[in-house]
């Protein structure tokens, strides 16, 4: 098996380490004998339907966000990105390119920059700086594995903790749901979407926005498998079993943090 990672302008949206999440893709994978190719995705490349099989999109601030929000519509990539979307594949967008694939980001100065549409959400620029660990419960997916029928213990000993993600945010955009939205989760801890709904992130069919940094994948192996798992399946068209990994230290270190912080 393969997979290609679509890298979305990781030049210019790779803050607070984005890029650790592509990493946790590409070793969760090569781990299970999955070859994977990352393809950087930026100004002035082309891509088509069917190049990527996940996308990644990082945070940046609102000067690299103009250029990639222009980009996106001149180019074409906005529309090839939401195509693939509405055909399974997965997506994982951190703030500022969780913000340019909703309806729109209106920056402190200056005109509205276009979204693509994929989230039902728009963001708008505050003076309000939202900062430290997050918590949230997930309601949007599943994050526990079912493997031949049997449900399996997401943590060492306690299975309470099996739909929870952790991270770091550091963002001054709101981003508010619109009613069709389902959020990724429910705030326990931190600010989330807006600070005032206690909603974080948002998710269609299989793309997931947020702002959670940090990076967050290798804080959330389960959520990692869960984007290798639905993108295997888009692209084999079957059901895919992922092969267990020893993620003891991964998981330690993801119920401390929930102890810590929430």
């Amino acid at each position: 098996m393969k997979l290609i990672i679509g890298y979305l302008y990781g030049d210019l949206m790779n803050i607070y380490g984005d890029t650790g999440n592509i990493i946790t893709l590409t070793k969760r994978a090569q781990w299970r004998g999955i070859e994977v190719q990352v393809k950087q995705i930026s100004m002035g490349d082309k891509f088509k339907k069917g190049d990527t099989d996940i996308f990644f999109f990082g945070g940046g601030q609102d000067q690299q966000q103009e250029l990639v929000a222009r980009d996106l519509v001149v180019s074409s990539k906005g529309k090839i990105i939401k195509q693939e979307v509405e055909r399974g594949v997965p997506l994982l967008s951190i703030c500022g390119g969780y913000q340019l694939l909703g309806e729109y980001y209106k920056p402190h100065k200056g005109l509205k920059l276009p979204g693509v549409g994929l989230f039902p959400a728009y963001t708008v620029a505050s003076f309000d700086r939202m900062i430290g660990n997050i918590v949230i419960e997930v309601n949007g997916l599943s994050l526990i594995d079912y493997r031949k029928g049997k449900k399996q213990r997401y943590t060492i000993n306690d299975t309470r903790y099996s739909n929870l993600l952790v991270g770091f945010e550091n963002h001054s955009g709101k981003t508010y749901l619109k009613k069709s939205a389902i959020p990724l989760g429910m705030v326990m801890k931190g600010f989330g979407n807006n600070g005032e709904d206690e909603t974080e992130g948002c998710i269609y069919k299989n793309a997931i926005g947020c702002y959670m940094h940090g990076s967050l994948l290798p804080k959330n192996p389960k959520l990692a498998d869960w984007l290798l798992k639905k993108a295997l399946e888009v692209k084999y068209g079957e059901d895919i079993e992922l092969e267990p990994l020893d993620d003891t230290l991964e998981l330690q270190a993801h119920q401390v943090a929930v102890l810590k912080y929430s």
